[in-house]
């Protein structure tokens, strides 16, 4: 579904990434994985649109989306959580939801604000509260919901669990799995290797701007220098 290759990106005079290659199949899940500052947000900006590649190519379903704005990238199917989940702050629960609610490509159930509400019972309570007023699990949650109401086919989570309690980070992988099982694609950034492992089918490892190594759940666990090296575990 997608193919990211050879991205380069730049930030001024500094470049950030450096012929990143990865992909994202049809109901897999992949993580992008690094130490903090290697260019794993800044890949998935470059993804999804939000920093203009300077080289490389990003193809979605076999379309060129390089360099398009965001908004585009986001109707072709592509639904983003973002690191510190942005909620709107000034809209409630109920209208993070709907604000940018959509179903562009047709699919036949798709999700609903009651479908959502269903997934996440801990927001009705909620859906009157002003997004800044919710905790931060219940903005994570909102922000899952918000992406998920765009009705993508593929997930990208960016810091998926990051501040939150053990309990909701629980959760937030059972949600992920629960996703996973409807076949949804999922791209994952994430510090938590040990709930990434049981989740993930493969993984890609980032070291200053570039792909380091890639490989299955399996190969990570029988391979501990690869997390003691670039990933400080």
């Amino acid at each position: 579904m997608l193919e990211v290759s050879g991205l380069t990106a730049h930030y001024g005079a500094s470049q950030a990434l450096f012929g990143v290659d990865f992909g994202v199949a049809a109901g897999e899940v992949v993580t992008l994985l690094g130490r903090n500052g290697m260019g794993k947000t800044t890949t998935i900006h470059a993804t999804m649109g939000m920093v203009k590649p300077s080289g490389g190519q990003v193809r979605w379903r076999g379309q060129d989306i390089t360099g398009k704005p965001s908004y585009q990238i986001a109707n072709l199917g592509l639904g983003l959580v973002p690191e510190g989940r942005q909620i709107f702050p000034n809209l409630t629960a109920r209208e993070n939801l709907v604000a940018t609610a959509s179903n562009h490509l047709a699919h036949a159930e798709p999700w609903t604000l009651d479908s959502v509400l269903a997934f996440f019972p801990e927001l009705v309570p909620r859906l009157g509260s002003m997004g800044n007023l919710l905790s931060g699990g219940e903005q994570q949650m909102l922000a899952i919901g918000r992406a998920l109401m765009t009705n993508p086919e593929l997930l990208i989570l960016d810091e998926a669990t990051e501040g939150l309690a053990p309990l909701v980070r629980r959760r937030i992988w059972a949600v992920l799995a629960q996703l996973r099982a409807t076949g949804l694609s999922i791209l994952v950034v994430d510090k938590n290797l040990h709930d990434l492992v049981k989740l993930a089918d493969r993984h890609v490892v980032i070291q200053r701007g570039q792909v380091v190594w890639t490989g299955t759940s399996g190969e990570l666990n029988q391979q501990p220098d690869v997390r003691e090296r670039f990933l400080g575990l």
